[in-house]
């Protein structure tokens, strides 16, 4: 009936408009309408069988739609199977015949139950074939990635619910669907071997878990030379892979056979970005590593019973290869060398541990930031509290995230968001009264010329607020400049005066030896500003490294432009057009970095004058093996997960915390110090610090222009360096 009254009223439209058309086509273009508009039914989009799945023992077998035609068709094995379903309400899968149940759900006349119960606890190895395409603001879709990232094989499915303050019925549905596609698999023994049909014994097990490692051969000795890590080792490098480790069949074991003390034990985790992901998907790095990166990436987790089977792949990563490619290999071997040193590391478990307990190290996860930002702030804390026992960070972080803030468990890595912001740059210049020649410029300043600052140097660091930062050259920059100010804030800072500047990445904690004598290339912890930010930011309970910028200030400065030729003339308007272009700075390819030997060799001299701190980040760094190999021994030999180190570094992370804020509030206009420390609060099972009810959660902009030139922090007015220094921040706080 709709079909004719649309083609009746289509007819009677064309009708009135083209009269004539119609009396020549004597009503033929109804006729191809007709067969346009024909639905078809619902039976004849389906297709003719439902797709091969694997059905697993424990699921349950429930009668469909079943007519008298159907039965006709069945034979009397299928007849039988489908009266005891029938009379007897739904079977368990395992107590029917393997080949009953697959024809019967290839016919359509069955359809198939995956029973979830309260005390049912998931696994969920490396995806093999998952494709999703994420939908904004769909409630199922978020709850499927909330429980990704939360679940673990310890903990059942009533405690997951609980955690989550979700509704158990709705957790179960998700976890049922999980299980149905093949993502994860229930652990245990799920039905009885006594019920089970004779036809099942055969059949071969579901589980997806690859062959994994002993974890007793796992075990880190710093004192052995026959286990020891590629981090231990004095001249490795993330290079010194051993290539037949996994060919040998006695290095593998089945899940069911680990040796560790049994019951449930807290674990370390490893927060990384999709930075980190995106990685070792790229590159081909090897064949079956990117089920593995889609994990990571999906899931938001990598627990560590599939931590083996990723150690292996990465085993067989090459160790160099071609242009960009090579900084994706660099990342996947320092990774391994990473887990290698946190997982099950004797010499980390004996410092947290009581005597009593058995000393096989913490088990490790690797958690994506991301995915612990989905959740909200007292989920997170409530999940990470259940879990883990110490959180470490990869460094850099992107940032275009914000860091997991925890004081329980303890964080080694950014305290606030703040700490690894373009804020945190300027705090370290502030207090050392060293660093580049840098302008902060707000949002919706509009630039004449380039400041006189920066006029002798040929390429410029330029950080977009929110993104990483990259190195352009000074030819051409204004236009960039000027069009990510419409949209951003924006840093400028002087990186090198003759191509890109010379870059040394300091590891800490320092070593007291390496704070002595006279200051030189292969001496650079002598360095004044290193002293400064240990005693100021107690770099003693950290790890990181600071990274050192020499902008080659012998080269030859160019000649000012005859602009800026002391007439005052100003060179930024404040603007109000925001509706430019959103050109990102992150499209810029960064020039790869010289070889300092090749730079300037050990026989140039070099002066404490010529280097300043670029930057300054927590965590453990993965693009360079060597600096992740010192940061490693450091971690070990400062004791750093120690009880009396880790309350030293919640005490320290509070205060930095504290200075941080304090110096970026002085800046804003519309919120004061004394404010912002009335509403900081610090609760030992909540975050860092919670932001006040309905406050902005990212990191507030800049309100002012500031410039940092010659160890002063200053006011920028867009003329001449301002002579009104910023001092709001009272010396006190940076005691």
């Amino acid at each position: 009936y709709i079909q004719k009254y649309f083609l009746v009223a289509y007819y009677k439209v064309v009708n009135w408009s083209l009269p004539c058309c119609f009396d020549m086509c004597n009503f033929k273009w109804i006729i191809p309408l007709q067969k346009f508009f024909r639905r078809k039914s619902a039976r004849d989009l389906l297709p003719m069988k439902p797709v091969e799945i694997a059905i697993e023992a424990w699921w349950v077998v429930q009668a469909g739609y079943i007519t008298e035609d159907d039965i006709k068709i069945c034979t009397t094995s299928e007849k039988s199977a489908i009266d005891k379903i029938i009379d007897s309400g739904p079977q368990l899968a395992g107590s029917l015949d393997y080949s009953i149940v697959h024809s019967l759900y290839n016919k359509g006349f069955i359809y198939l139950d995956v029973p979830i119960s309260d005390d049912s606890c998931i696994a969920v190895p490396p995806l093999e074939g998952f494709v999703m395409n994420r939908v904004q603001g769909d409630y199922f879709e978020t709850l499927l990635y909330k429980i990704f990232v939360s679940i673990d094989e310890h903990t059942n499915v009533a405690e997951l619910a609980n955690v989550l303050e979700i509704d158990l019925s709705l957790v179960k549905n998700a976890v049922s669907m999980y299980c149905r596609l093949g993502f994860a698999h229930k652990k245990g023994q799920v039905i009885n071997l006594d019920n089970l049909h004779s036809s099942w014994r055969n059949v071969p097990s579901i589980n997806r878990l690859k062959n994994t490692l002993d974890p007793q051969k796992m075990l880190l000795s710093w004192d052995s030379a026959e286990s020891r890590s590629p981090v231990q080792e004095g001249g490795s490098s993330a290079t010194d892979t051993d290539t037949n480790s996994q060919d040998d069949p006695a290095d593998t074991a089945s899940v069911s056979s680990l040796s560790l003390s049994s019951g449930h034990t807290k674990r370390i985790a490893f927060l990384f970005d999709s930075t980190l992901t995106a990685f070792l998907m790229m590159g081909n790095l090897s064949p079956n590593l990117k089920s593995h990166a889609v994990t990571m990436f999906e899931v938001g987790k990598l627990s560590d019973e599939s931590l083996d089977s990723f150690l292996l792949e990465l085993e067989k990563v090459q160790s160099t290869g071609e242009g960009e490619a090579q900084r994706y290999f660099d990342h996947a071997l320092t990774l391994r060398n990473t887990i290698l040193f946190l997982r099950h590391n004797k010499d980390l478990v004996a410092q947290v541990t009581q005597p009593e307990q058995p000393n096989n190290g913490f088990p490790l996860d690797l958690l994506r930031c991301e995915s612990l930002l989905g959740l909200d702030p007292a989920t997170c804390s409530r999940v990470l509290n259940k879990n883990y026992t110490l959180l470490v960070s990869m460094a850099p972080l992107t940032n275009e995230i914000r860091p997991i803030s925890s004081c329980t468990p303890q964080h080694i890595g950014p305290s606030i968001p703040e700490v690894s912001s373009v804020w945190f740059k300027l705090y370290i210049y502030h207090i050392t009264g060293q660093g580049p020649p840098s302008l902060l410029l707000s949002k919706g300043t509009r630039l004449r010329k380039l400041p006189d600052i920066f006029q002798g140097y040929d390429r410029l660091l330029i950080t977009s607020w929110g993104h990483d930062p990259g190195v352009v050259p000074t030819s051409n920059v204004l236009t960039m400049l000027n069009d990510a100010l419409t949209h951003s804030a924006v840093l400028i800072q002087g990186h090198g005066m003759h191509g890109i500047g010379e870059t040394v990445h300091m590891p800490f904690p320092f070593d007291e030896a390496e704070q002595q004598g006279e200051f030189s290339h292969v001496n650079m912890g002598a360095h004044k500003a290193l002293r400064t930010l240990r005693e100021k930011m107690d770099l003693q309970h950290f790890c990181g490294y600071v990274t050192m910028l020499n902008s080659s200030s012998h080269q030859a400065h160019r000649k000012l432009s005859d602009a800026s030729d002391g007439k005052g003339e100003p060179e930024l308007a404040l603007g109000s057009d925001v509706n430019g272009s959103t050109e990102s700075f992150e499209m810029v390819i960064e020039e790869p970095p010289m070889d300092p030997a090749v730079k300037q060799s050990p026989e140039v001299p070099t002066t404490e004058r010529e280097w300043v701190p670029l930057e300054l980040c927590f965590g453990i760094p993965l693009f360079s093996s060597e600096l992740n190999r010192k940061v490693c021994r450091k971690i070990a030999s400062h004791g750093l997960c120690s009880k009396d180190s880790l309350k030293k570094l919640l005490h320290s992370s509070r205060k930095l915390s504290l200075q941080v804020l304090s110096f970026v509030h002085s800046f804003q206009e519309s919120i004061s110090t004394m404010e912002l420390l009335s509403e900081a609060s610090f609760s030992p099972s909540s975050s860092l610090l919670s932001p006040p009810a309905g406050a902005d959660t990212g990191v507030p902009l800049p309100a002012k222009n500031l410039m940092f030139k010659d160890g002063v922090l200053s006011e920028w007015n867009g003329r001449s360096p301002s002579s009104v220094l910023i001092a709001t921040i009272s010396q006190e706080h940076l005691k």
